[in-house]
């Protein structure tokens, strides 16, 4: 499944259930290549990445979190480390996973992500140093049913002001 990237935005949607299909190889590295291309803030690419495959540890990562228990489900996930001394390192966070969803989805491979963790926890069952941030792990595979659905968002006229904000609008 090969989309444009406008019909990749429109129709991906986060998923917690996979199925237990695995992955190629080619895709994921895809996926983690996405994630090498991302820009950052000052070129700085001050991300790192740590690639949970193997079960076990894919149930270590769903014991580690707080809100991300399906995880232990997922055919692999990323976590993703970035360096708090940069004041944008969340931003680059939030770019990175965007890139790598998309990246999966336009291979028909779905995500979600979890940003409750149990840091002391997560730090020592995947060697994390104290110079990086674990800011946001996003769990991936086959989707265990078919995706049809529509994302249930506000209309554009709701969300976008011309020229200024018109707080007369806002509910």
């Amino acid at each position: 499944m090969m989309v444009d990237t406008f019909e990749c935005i429109a129709t991906k949607l986060d998923v917690r259930d996979f199925a237990q299909k695995e992955v190629p190889s080619e895709i994921k590295s895809r996926i983690l290549e996405s994630a090498r291309l991302t820009g950052t803030g000052l070129n700085t690419q001050h991300w790192r990445f740590v690639l949970v495959q193997n079960k076990d540890n894919l149930k270590k990562l769903a014991e580690d979190s707080t809100s991300g228990g399906w995880v232990s489900g997922a055919n692999f996930a990323v976590i993703v480390l970035t360096n708090p001394k940069y004041r944008f390192h969340l931003i680059d966070a939030g770019r990175v996973v965007q890139d790598m969803q998309l990246a999966a989805w336009n291979h028909g491979v779905v995500s979600c992500v979890f940003t409750g963790i149990k840091e002391e926890k997560l730090r020592n069952d995947f060697g994390i140093p104290d110079e990086l941030s674990p800011s946001i792990i996003v769990g991936f595979g086959y989707p265990a049913r078919t995706i049809k659905g529509r994302k249930n968002r506000l209309q554009l006229d709701e969300l976008v002001f011309y020229e200024k904000y018109d707080s007369s609008r806002t509910a």
